[in-house]
């Protein structure tokens, strides 16, 4: 092997069957009963048995509700996002007009209050100076070692910022909300260029890098940079922007932002914390639920012939829960949320920008069947798993679909995410920074055996 190279288990010749046997010692020896873990109230996934995470903090950035308690007792209610006490459709209603949504948000999540309008003109001024990639670190950094993995290429592009911080390791929060506004914009750029790089690299394209524009938005500026004409509509950029401001912050349980969490109470840098809230995200489960999202209707487009007829709809979906269907893991992805039950709020204003803009492309069949298959999926689902709790659509069930609409290809439908998600992420950081004093350092039971040393020569 080169030092660029790693073999997989087809190129491994000699090496195959010695490493097959390993293998196989591994999945021998790492099995513990499942049934420990109810002997033992282990809480996995840190959840409880109903579901409902393990309460381990206290936040201020973000509030995630889907239940309202009425007699004492716990009733499922339509879902309700608060950005630092606002409630999400009225920020997004109060967008309405608005160019700089997202850069509002970013504000709000780090400040704890919405800008005004000299505030914001000065906000959006300091993020476009720190919009900008040196050519040195393009060429450099973004360049090389391409791979079809954006958020790989994220992680490595901003673990090697590090080195361009003249102050990298102060975690004092002055410092770090300036590395973290110097992240948020040049996220977009690095993930924006990573994609050509590739594209140029691996598939033989054309190379184009186009940097952003000062007095454009974070959202235009990435449809700017993405686009080889660089045009884009008004409600484009509209659906982007508000795409990123429903994605920035979603309360400190989910995966990634717990992560941030985890790794700042560490006392560690900016950077790699950053780096592993992004290898968090990339997780299927995470990040990545809108591409498999995006399959899955591609699926269902192939084998449906009548986008309209509800039952031959419904008996392919039965078919896809039966494991018969699409990727045989008897699941229909974009389905379901850890707390909403009654409707994610995210979901239905993403909904209704998703509509606006499947009439603008002259994509409404389209769109049609989306709405019928949430229409369908959640009763069948409940049907097939027996459930009395009520499963609605998540987020990522529409936002495939608009980053499709809007031309951006699938290797950076995460990269989007991640895009969004980091001033969430840093509004969580600061917050464990100037709050919290103690590493978290949850507890496992050891359910092993405790053996007799061996000398070698005995075994």
């Amino acid at each position: 092997m080169t030092e660029n190279e790693m073999m997989n288990i087809d190129e491994m010749g000699e090496l195959k069957r010695p490493m097959q046997e390993l293998q196989d010692e591994l999945m021998r020896n790492h099995r513990i009963d499942p049934n420990l873990y109810i002997e033992y109230d282990v809480k996995r996934g840190l959840r409880d048995s109903a579901g409902k995470g393990v309460l381990t903090g206290l936040t201020e950035v973000s509030d995630v509700n889907a239940y309202d308690l009425i007699n004492g007792r716990k009733i499922p209610a339509e879902g309700s996002l608060y950005y630092q006490g606002y409630n999400i459709y009225d920020l997004v209603n109060g967008l309405k007009g608005r160019r700089f949504g997202f850069e509002e948000t970013i504000y709000l999540l780090l400040f704890g209050r919405l800008p005004g309008e000299a505030e914001l003109d000065q906000f959006v001024n300091v993020m476009f100076e720190l919009e900008t990639l040196s050519g040195r670190f393009v060429r450099d950094v973004v360049m090389k070692a391409s791979n079809a993995n954006i958020m790989n290429s994220m992680q490595r592009c901003i673990l090697t910022l590090y080195t361009y911080d003249s102050n990298p390791e102060d975690i004092s929060a002055e410092n770090v909300l300036r590395q973290s506004l110097e992240l948020i914009a040049k996220l977009p750029l690095i993930a924006v260029y990573s994609y050509h790089s590739y594209r140029h690299f691996r598939k033989d394209e054309t190379l184009f890098i186009r940097n952003p524009e000062k007095g454009l938005s974070l959202a235009e500026n990435i449809l700017l940079m993405l686009r080889p004409s660089g045009q884009y509509t008004e409600l484009e950029a509209k659906v982007l922007d508000i795409a990123l401001v429903l994605h920035a912050e979603h309360g400190g349980g989910n995966n990634s932002t717990f992560t941030t969490h985890v790794v700042t109470s560490s006392g560690t840098d900016t950077y790699s914390s950053v780096a592993a809230s992004i290898g968090s995200l990339k997780g299927p489960r995470h990040g990545g639920a809108n591409l498999k999202v995006q399959d899955m209707f591609e699926d269902i487009k192939a084998h449906v012939e009548d986008w309209t007829d509800e039952d031959e709809v419904e008996t392919y979906l039965r078919k896809i829960l039966n494991k018969e269907a699409f990727d045989h893991t008897g699941l229909i992805y974009g389905m379901g949320h850890a707390v909403y039950t009654l409707s994610d709020p995210r979901e239905v204003i993403l909904k209704k920008f998703a509509g606006k803009l499947a009439e603008e492309k002259g994509l409404n069949d389209e769109f049609a069947l989306y709405e019928l298959v949430e229409r369908l999926a959640g009763r069948l689902i409940m049907e097939q798993r027996k459930l009395f709790k009520n499963v609605c659509a998540n987020v990522d069930f529409y936002s495939g679909f608009v980053y499709t609409m809007l031309g951006i290809p699938k290797e950076l439908f995460t990269p989007i995410f991640a895009i969004a998600r980091i001033p969430g992420w840093s509004a969580h950081r600061l917050e464990e920074l100037l709050n919290a004093s103690k590493i978290i350092r949850p507890a496992y039971k050891y359910v092993g055996h405790h053996t007799e040393f061996i000398p070698i020569e005995e075994r």
